[in-house]
């Protein structure tokens, strides 16, 4: 059974650092089974410069990512998210207009963005890097293991 890819809109404040590298990493990482989204509550107007290191490092080229909107995603026309996480407080009441009813996640993901000692905001965005590709790596994972746990019960009940 082919299944369609899963639409998943990461929302910040900013949409320069922590998002649009969870957009990216999930692209990177979902195989085409989850389409990935980002979005700000008030976005910044470039990628974040230690944010685009960390994805060139990483292998992931930065060329179509910007900051975007999340008042894009609220209008009818926008493509229904299946899931939308979040990275940051108090950002649900700026999420109520999405259409379709997604499931809503929290991760707690600290803002790399002004560490206050010398070199320590470079350091901050390698562990929110690293951080988001290990709960982005898990993510796929749970669409995997449902698909088998599915298929399974499918081949028992044939």
């Amino acid at each position: 059974m082919v299944q369609r890819a899963l639409n998943v809109l990461f929302v910040c404040r900013g949409n320069d650092s922590r998002s649009i590298m969870a957009e990216a990493l999930l692209h990177r990482f979902s195989d085409g089974r989850f389409k990935a989204f980002s979005a700000g509550i008030a976005p910044e107007a470039e990628v974040h410069p230690h944010a685009a290191e960390m994805l060139r490092a990483g292998g992931i080229s930065i060329a179509n990512l910007k900051p975007k909107s999340v008042e894009e995603f609220v209008n009818p026309s926008a493509p229904k998210m299946d899931f939308v996480i979040s990275m940051g407080k108090d950002l649900a009441p700026s999420l109520r207009g999405l259409p379709g009813s997604p499931m809503r996640a929290q991760w707690g993901i600290s803002d790399p963005i002004g560490a206050k000692e010398p070199g320590a905001e470079k350091s901050a965005f390698g562990r929110t890097f690293r951080e988001l590709e290990t709960r982005i790596r898990l993510f796929v994972l749970l669409r995997h293991h449902e698909a088998d746990r599915m298929g399974a019960a499918a081949r028992r009940s044939a």
